[in-house]
């Protein structure tokens, strides 16, 4: 066969597509965009502001066009919370706190009215729950017009969840002063320096979690242990196996104690 014939006959093969098939393109039509991103915030704080997705930043930082915070740092972080009464000494922390699905489900905030009145709507999202309830607490206010703890902000769904436990024990210290001792004095010194005595029947009272996260701030840990110096809580300077910041309680009564101290917490007393 000669080169012209040769020639001829690749390009009778290549218009066949039998040699070398034409590569064919199209247009896809699967491909999608990425939703943007879009936040609520908090609007309270002069400083920090808390987004709906529980991520907390400086007014600096948040993204003009999203209105959200950085990607950065801890979710839901919990930082300067009490997470034994659930409340908080930050308004945005508190909100951030509140938005971890392991602290609040929506089945249930939804079923919670923003007021008190009858005919008070219900919470729609956890970010407009949070964000309420954090945001006021009749419950932490002293004389109307004042706070008796720095933790202020609150979001649990009741105030406590042994609500009527501690009404009982409030009945029963009526005419007993609770007073938070100085580091390493026993119940009978601190009740002396107020010129009254230590109760001692009275200590298993205050002997429970849920009545030391009322007068201290527990730094989030309630633990049982065992010496005479509890009820306590341990000062925050004290080595970190002792637990700085922590309640202590103790399982075995007969160990409860007017005289016991401990140069590392500061007791929680009966005194009348």
């Amino acid at each position: 066969m000669s080169t012209s014939g040769f020639s001829l006959f690749l390009a009778l093969l290549q218009l066949s597509g039998l040699l070398f098939p034409l590569r064919v393109s199209a247009i896809r039509k699967d491909i999608g965009f990425l939703e943007e991103r879009s936040c609520r915030t908090t609007v309270q704080g002069r400083y920090l502001i808390s987004d709906d997705e529980g991520n907390v930043c400086d007014s600096l930082s948040l993204d003009s066009r999203t209105r959200c915070c950085p990607w950065k740092g801890e979710r839901f972080s919990c930082h300067g919370c009490n997470l034994l009464s659930q409340c908080c000494s930050s308004y945005e922390f508190c909100v951030s706190c509140c938005l971890s699905p392991t602290r609040t489900i929506l089945e249930k905030v939804v079923k919670v009215k923003v007021a008190k009145p009858a005919t008070a709507g219900t919470y729609k999202t956890v970010f407009d729950f949070c964000a309420g309830r954090c945001r006021h607490n009749s419950e932490s206010v002293v004389h109307e017009n004042a706070y008796h703890s720095k933790f202020h902000h609150c979001f649990s769904l009741t105030s406590n969840a042994s609500g009527a436990n501690l009404t009982q024990v409030e009945t029963r210290l009526l005419g007993i002063d609770v007073i938070v001792g100085r580091q390493g004095d026993s119940c009978d010194a601190v009740c002396k320096s107020r010129g009254k005595l230590c109760v001692m029947n009275k200590l298993s009272l205050l002997n429970q979690c849920d009545v030391m996260q009322r007068y201290m701030s527990c730094n989030g840990s309630c633990l049982a242990s065992a010496g005479a110096d509890q009820p306590a809580e341990v000062v925050d300077d004290a080595p970190r196996d002792l637990y700085p910041g922590a309640c202590l309680y103790t399982r075995t009564q007969s160990l409860l104690s007017c005289d016991g101290s401990h140069q590392y917490t500061r007791r929680l007393c009966p005194c009348a």
